[in-house]
């Protein structure tokens, strides 16, 4: 990067920029977008039954009710993991003690646009009234795996980070059998 200038800065949220940047090929870009955001852990978590813990909540960017998984940021100088587990805490009232991690993902190559870091949590169990202190009114929903899947191929998960992170669950769950 050559240069930067700062857009709108709406830190800790997202901030925009417009950058000057080399490409590998020594071409020079005035004006490139690029968007930070903040990184969010996502979690597939399940019950002892199979169940998957889903939301149905209003989402603004689609702008209607939708199906969503348990998700939040990661606080500064948070692991993923622990944020993972402080959201399954915070948004259900459950929590795990077998985790996997799915990955790590750049949301979008281009503009930065944060990192999403997806888990699977198996055995959950209900320890405590939930208390996300979320401005969203969600509606928590045990689905069956295979109910869920149905959901997904359906187009019912529309946010990407949902159906990215059920798809990768799915994957992993089904290669560990």
């Amino acid at each position: 990067m050559l240069g930067r200038r700062t857009l709108i800065d709406r830190l800790p949220w997202y901030r925009i920029e417009e950058q000057r940047i080399e490409l590998p090929d020594g071409r020079v870009i005035d004006g490139f977008p690029r968007m930070d955001l903040r990184d969010y852990a996502i979690v597939v978590a399940l019950t002892p039954a199979r169940e998957v813990l889903t939301h149905r909540m209003y989402k603004h960017g689609v702008g209607r009710v939708t199906l969503d998984l348990v998700a939040g940021l990661v606080e500064d100088g948070e692991e993923p993991l622990l944020a993972a587990q402080r959201e399954l805490r915070e948004e259900t009232g459950y929590e795990s003690g077998d985790w996997s991690a799915l990955g790590s993902y750049v949301v979008n190559s281009n503009y930065g646009c944060g990192r999403m870091h997806a888990f699977v949590a198996r055995d959950a169990r209900w320890v405590t009234q939930p208390d996300s202190g979320d401005l969203e009114e969600m509606e928590l929903v045990l689905r069956p795996f295979a109910v869920a899947v149905e959901d997904l191929r359906a187009g019912r998960f529309e946010l990407l980070s949902a159906a990215a992170a059920l798809a990768l669950a799915l994957v992993h769950l089904t290669a560990s059998e």
